[in-house]
């Protein structure tokens, strides 16, 4: 919508242009199940009374200025226009079910039904600038509601954080749900401080220095000019606009907490066959994957965003196992589909998303909304380089896991995040969106596939009175044939 400027009018941040431009318009789609049949009166009225429609971000037109300009324009909200109820039950194809010739239907059925219908909006149904760039479509026969958001308005961190101040624990109606606590860094006294602990931490300031020099060189050859091998999960330029498929895998928690302690370091490794023969379950799952949620169960928050400002605790080493099993998936696949084609050790490279903010996982809304604070509302990460190799059949699965451990130690020990950062922003800022838009879609052309997660609730909860039994978080199409979201399934 091109309109004439207005004193009013904000600019959008460097961020916001990027995802605005055509290869890497991108909008969030959170997946959020309902254990009762959807209100449509309680709904609406939740959005009315909720901090979202306050947020400027949400009752803002995107325009643009006769030069090209966007900025967020102030405009009232119809909720009418925002909510889309489907009340047709789907079946596993998107397609819709005649009532009248009456159906028995499961629960893997509702969720395959829903999970296409996320994947055919993924490539057909951009948001409209002729209103805030937000959606919730309702599935009332599937007890499901899915929240569109334009990624321009804010990362995963910002709009969970959102989603959260709406929510309400489902054994206090009054009560907001907990999130993460603070991780405040204690310094220790003096004692104990002599020149070995002075060696410990210039040994520590040295390797930063090292791997953060190697990681970010290796970032510019990959953005530029060293793609990945060509494989049978290989995306490109125009994958994007391929049809998608959307599959949910479901682990349980404890089970990936007992193969978590199956490496507890990266020097030594547990043997134990138990554990074996739980990892190579996992795989099966990922086998058809083209784009896909990898789901937690039973009611604790499993996945934390990896973040550089965290130390390795047992949250970050669920995210290991979780490496460990798409690294082993893809190997397994490829093994499947090209037998005896690719050579033993072939890099795959991942792109995931770091949260970059001084506190890791969900956010208080009330300081996301402050200007003046670090923890600012908005897109704040970065993006990290993960390397899988292709190893052929017959590996023990733990060592997977051990080799993502290890590498992942490494990229949490380097400041790899903060530089794609820095250098996206000043690209932006020096030679416009364009360019880094064209950067940013060479990456990912020249990458495999992409993960990322965001923090989920620590225990059950509700919205606007429904009790939730799931909640997943996905986005709509890159260049990448494989697109893995890892979300939280609440029990």
């Amino acid at each position: 919508m091109v309109c004439p400027e207005t004193s009013s009018d904000e600019p959008l941040t460097p961020a916001g242009r990027l995802f605005l431009q055509p290869e890497t318009d991108l909008v969030i789609h959170c997946i959020i199940r309902g254990k009762n049949p959807a209100d449509m009166d309680a709904i609406k009225s939740a959005i009315k009374s909720s901090l979202m429609v306050q947020h400027p971000r949400f009752c803002s037109l995107l325009v643009r200025d006769k030069n090209g300009f966007e900025h967020w324009r102030k405009t009232p909200i119809d909720i009418g226009q925002h909510v889309i109820v489907v009340n047709n039950r789907l079946d596993k194809s998107g397609n819709f079910i005649d009532q009248t010739q009456g159906s028995t239907t499961t629960e893997e059925d509702d969720e395959a039904a829903v999970n296409q219908y996320v994947a055919d909006l993924s490539v057909s149904s951009p948001l409209s600038t002729d209103k805030p760039l937000w959606e919730l479509h309702v599935l009332t026969a599937h007890k499901c509601a899915v929240f569109r958001i334009h990624h321009s308005l804010g990362d995963g961190i910002s709009l969970m954080s959102m989603l959260m101040a709406n929510c309400r624990r489902a054994d206090d109606a009054e009560a907001l749900p907990r999130m993460v606590p603070d991780k405040k860094t204690v310094i220790k006294g003096e004692k104990g401080r002599d020149w070995f602990w002075l060696f410990g931490v210039l040994w520590w300031f040295l390797k930063m220095v090292v791997f953060t020099l190697l990681f970010s060189m290796e970032f510019v050859l990959r953005s530029l000019l060293v793609p990945d091998e060509k494989t049978a999960i290989t995306g490109g330029d125009g994958v994007e606009l391929w049809p998608r498929k959307l599959a949910t895998a479901k682990f349980l928690l404890d089970d990936m907490k007992l193969i978590k302690r199956a490496v507890p370091d990266t020097d030594g490794l547990a043997s134990s066959s138990h554990l074996a023969v739980k990892l190579e379950i996992c795989p099966t799952l990922l086998s058809s994957w083209k784009i896909g949620n990898v789901s937690v169960v039973n009611g604790e928050t499993s996945c934390n965003p990896l973040n550089s400002s965290s130390s390795v605790n047992m949250v970050q080493t669920i995210n290991d196992v979780l490496l460990g099993m798409v690294s082993s998936g893809l190997s397994r696949y490829l093994d499947h589909r090209t037998p005896n084609v690719l050579h033993e050790g072939l890099r795959i490279t991942g792109v995931a998303m770091v949260n970059i903010r001084p506190q890791p996982g969900l956010q208080d809304l009330s300081k996301l909304m402050k200007s003046n604070t670090k923890a600012r509302w908005g897109n704040k990460f970065g993006v990290i380089l993960i390397p899988v190799y292709y190893h052929k059949g017959g590996n023990d699965p733990l060592e997977y896991l051990k080799r993502a451990k290890a590498m992942v130690d490494k990229k949490k020990h380097s400041l790899e995040a903060y530089f794609s950062y820095k250098i996206g922003d000043l690209i932006m800022s020096l030679l416009g969106p364009k360019y880094a838009c064209m950067l940013n879609y060479k990456l990912l052309c020249n990458t495999t596939f992409t993960l990322s997660n965001v923090a989920g609730p620590l225990e059950e909860i509700s919205l606007a009175g429904n009790p939730l039994s799931s909640i997943k978080v996905n986005t709509s199409s890159l260049p990448q044939v494989q697109c893995s979201n890892l979300s939280l399934i609440v029990i």
